[in-house]
């Protein structure tokens, strides 16, 4: 019988121990190669063969949503046309477990005749590509967590993180922040988490409200016409408080009757943000309370009340 969880342990652990190994040969060699991309004045032309190929196709998207502009370049088909995409301010990086197969040692001469500044990412310190690049990351690996020590496993692990470790040290030189994420990654969960804001989630009829003396009725009527199970409780045009659905559960219990008036109904301490503020970060601070309401406000005047169903429906999570 297979021994399924031997044979995965055995793969992380050789895989995991790739990586870790890489972390001695990080030196002058890393900083320099992460100084040159930072102020390059082209792209990153990411290049490589077979397994290498794929993850130079990741390390492009990497580095293209976290601002460092990057694009991919088959090694086989570079020298069959595409090395006309390489103009004269890239920097090219060639991955490679050998550093000596046919294509790149093809390669590495017409990037040289055009003066290319070339980066290997390689893990062989003997080999072609070693010997001919300006710089050389190191992502030698002991042994592939492959049983017959033949395909790339740990090798193209040590290869994705040391592109990602690049890609990480150029977000923080760069300053690079969430907004910024943002504009990369506009689509889907992650882009609407760094973009959409409580203003976008707001409907028109989410800012119900009674006054400070209003009667249980009216506060009952107005939360359900608000359809937020919530109302603001106002003073002289300022919110001073939010009753809730589970504020008048417990407002039962403790023995409040019928003609029991908003002021002693009311949560004196709401939770409010700005309009403006990440509708993510009100879904955090909704988790963080235990509440389903937020009460929005455009500066110092009240704006509505957003409820963890608004949130919810425009797929953020």
């Amino acid at each position: 019988m297979m021994d399924w969880i031997r044979r995965a342990t055995e793969t992380l652990t050789l895989e995991s121990d790739a990586i870790r190994d890489l972390i001695p040969k990080l030196g002058n060699e890393f900083s320099t190669v992460g100084q040159l991309l930072l102020e390059m004045k082209g792209r990153v032309v990411i290049t490589g063969i077979g397994k290498s190929a794929i993850i130079a196709q990741k390390l492009v998207a990497t580095f293209n949503s976290t601002g460092t502009p990057a694009i991919f370049m088959h090694a086989a088909d570079a020298i069959h046309g595409d090395l006309g995409l390489v103009q004269r301010d890239d920097i090219v990086i060639c991955i490679s477990k050998s550093g000596n197969s046919p294509e790149i040692k093809a390669l590495i001469p017409l990037l040289k005749s055009r003066e290319i500044l070339l980066i290997g990412m390689v893990g062989n310190e003997g080999s072609y590509l070693a010997q001919h690049s300006n710089h050389m990351l190191d992502t030698t690996v002991s042994k592939e967590a492959c049983p017959l020590d033949l395909a790339p496993t740990s090798s193209t692990s040590a290869q994705m993180a040391m592109g990602d470790a690049l890609a990480t040290c150029l977000m923080e030189a760069r300053g690079f922040e969430a907004n910024d994420f943002a504009q990369m990654h506009p689509g889907g969960a992650l882009g609407k988490r760094l973009y959409t804001r409580l203003r976008d989630v707001m409907r028109n009829d989410q800012n119900p409200s009674v006054a400070h003396d209003a009667s249980l009725k009216l506060v009952v009527l107005e939360m359900s016409s608000g359809r937020c199970g919530a109302t603001a409780v106002m003073r002289d045009h300022k919110i001073t408080g939010i009753i809730t659905d589970g504020d008048l559960r417990r407002a039962m219990e403790n023995g409040l009757g019928t003609d029991a008036k908003a002021s002693q109904l009311m949560n004196k301490a709401p939770k409010t943000m700005s309009k403006d503020a990440l509708a993510v970060l009100a879904f955090q601070q909704m988790e963080k309370h235990s509440i389903s309401q937020i009460v929005v406000l455009d500066g110092d005047e009240y704006a509505g009340i957003v409820h963890l169903h608004d949130i919810l429906r425009e797929g953020i999570f």
